[in-house]
């Protein structure tokens, strides 16, 4: 009776222990974020402080790119540019001469008009003063329009030379080397005094406070798995240290695919598996490429 007693309790402490241990659904490793910068711009590298494994936030600047000739481009477009300023006329200064005698030759017009009503002037008088008025009134209009044409003319290149400056803006401003999120650094690829070219990897950046598990699930198991879903991620820290993290599914793959791909029986190659990401909060311990199972029971 002592030894079925020892038995019995044996057996439920076996039966406990396995209903606590927890059942893996899937598998994977850590992943994140990663955004590799590329120069935007040619020249060498003046500074760059790119530390590996350094925190950077969004904007931070990390190094620069000599940029002096596009300095001098333009400060010689703003140049060209107040000097064709200088050269645009005045319209209404350049017409006041000429206004002011086509108001004098109209007020002749109207007193030759009333001496002629009254028989105190002659019909030449008349038709002269009335040929000087449509002349000058002609040469006016022509004037104006002169001038209004070489406005346009100068406010045409004037725009040209805004956007030749803003260009240039736009480019100074890609020779400062930044960070395009918050992260950290993960990979260095250039020193400074080195000559860099556009689309030249600099460095890369990760986000990891945001981290996810890349898992992949079986055909079977779609029809458990929506996105949104909260799941228990089971993270290895160890041989048998392991931390647990609630998660949310976030993506799964519309296209099967074979795995494992270096496998090459048939019997694997027929096996189809969905990928799917789990989104998790890092807590600071979470790192790239650790081992972790999406898991119940737990």
């Amino acid at each position: 009776m002592k030894q079925l007693a020892i038995v019995l309790m044996m057996a439920l402490t076996l039966v406990s222990c396995t209903n606590n241990e927890e059942t893996t659904i899937a598998e994977g490793s850590l992943e994140a974020n990663q955004v590799i910068v590329s120069a935007e711009g040619n020249g060498r590298i003046v500074s760059f402080e790119a530390v590996e494994g350094s925190l950077v936030a969004k904007g931070q600047v990390l190094g620069e790119i000599d940029h002096q000739q596009l300095l001098l481009q333009r400060k010689q477009l703003l140049a060209s540019q107040k000097r064709v300023e200088s050269q645009k006329p005045d319209v209404q200064v350049q017409l006041a001469p000429l206004q002011d005698q086509l108001a004098t030759a109209k007020t002749e017009q109207e007193r030759i008009t009333r001496l002629f009503k009254a028989d105190a002037a002659s019909q030449k008088q008349l038709d002269d003063i009335n040929a000087q008025v449509r002349t000058m009134s002609s040469q006016l209009a022509a004037q104006r329009l002169s001038l209004e044409q070489s406005v346009q003319s100068i406010e045409s290149e004037l725009a040209s030379l805004s956007f030749q400056i803003a260009q240039l803006d736009d480019q100074i401003a890609k020779c400062a080397i930044t960070s395009p999120i918050d992260g950290v650094l993960l990979t260095s690829y250039a020193l400074a005094g080195e000559f860099t070219s556009i689309g030249r990897a600099l460095f890369t950046v990760a986000d990891l406070e945001h981290v996810y598990l890349r898992a992949y699930i079986s055909a079977d198991q779609l029809t458990t798995f929506k996105l949104g879903d909260t799941v228990t991620v089971a993270v290895d820290y160890g041989a048998s240290e392991k931390k647990f993290y609630t998660g949310t599914l976030s993506w799964i793959s519309e296209k099967a695919e074979f795995t494992p791909k270096t496998v090459q029986t048939r019997d694997e190659r027929a096996t189809l598996v969905y990928a799917i990401k789990v989104s998790l909060v890092n807590d600071g311990y979470l790192k790239l490429g650790m081992y972790g199972a999406i898991v119940e029971g737990k």
